[in-house]
């Protein structure tokens, strides 16, 4: 279920610097997760770092990637602890001295254990809840998965109780003798932008595009 609670941060997820710009509470890092599907797992293999990207969709207070069952990296971080990231850049800062150039943004990290869903039923309605979160109601339209095909992908999770949100927002903040000077500063706002369908050229004749694809991204 969802947390409302503020969660307390810990040595590893407390903010030492720029920290009045960190949250710890649920809502925080819900928003920044939901903001984008693209995360980077960090996790150890044999005692050396590794950081793979992947898509995240969140379900209440658990956080599910999936990949090939074949993966290494979903094998080595099953029952061990992950670090999962998720940044949205929305603008370059520009300030009057190189020092003061900065980026707006959000972003989330998150610590936890990660677990496997086994369940075949629970499995295919955690992708299930993936496909149609992103595309409403195209899981029902889709040919059903076959048994080895779920038997070849793999649902990973955690727990959404350790993390921090960081945001960064608004004009350069540079020192104050500094706007005297006759230097442009400001933002140049960025966004994620969809563009229009293309569709397959291998469409059957009559196939119409279905409204959760020329809905896709326009709120």
């Amino acid at each position: 279920m969802p947390r409302d609670d503020i969660q307390q941060p810990t040595e590893r997820s407390r903010l030492r610097r720029t920290h009045e710009r960190g949250a710890y509470d649920a809502a925080s890092l819900y928003a920044v997760l939901d903001a984008n599907p693209i995360c980077t797992i960090g996790y150890v293999i044999d005692g050396r770092p590794f950081a793979t990207p992947t898509i995240q969709w969140r379900e209440g207070n658990h956080v599910y990637w999936h990949g090939s069952s074949a993966s290494r990296m979903l094998k080595k971080t099953l029952g061990h602890e992950v670090c999962l990231t998720v940044t949205c850049l929305d603008g370059w800062v520009l300030g009057r001295s190189a020092m003061h150039h900065s980026v707006n943004f959000r972003s989330a990290m998150l610590f936890g254990t990660a677990f496997k869903v086994e369940d075949p039923e629970t499995k295919t309605a955690r992708l299930k809840e993936m496909v149609d979160g992103f595309f409403p109601g195209r899981w029902d339209m889709l040919r059903p998965m076959t048994e080895q095909e779920l038997k070849a992908t793999a649902v990973f999770g955690m727990e959404i109780d350790e993390g921090a949100a960081k945001v960064r927002s608004g004009p350069p903040v540079d020192d104050e003798e500094d706007y005297a000077l006759p230097i442009w500063a400001g933002v140049i706002p960025t966004r994620t932008e969809y563009l229009p369908p293309e569709p397959d050229p291998r469409n059957l004749d009559g196939v119409e595009m279905p409204d959760h694809v020329g809905a896709f991204g326009k709120g």
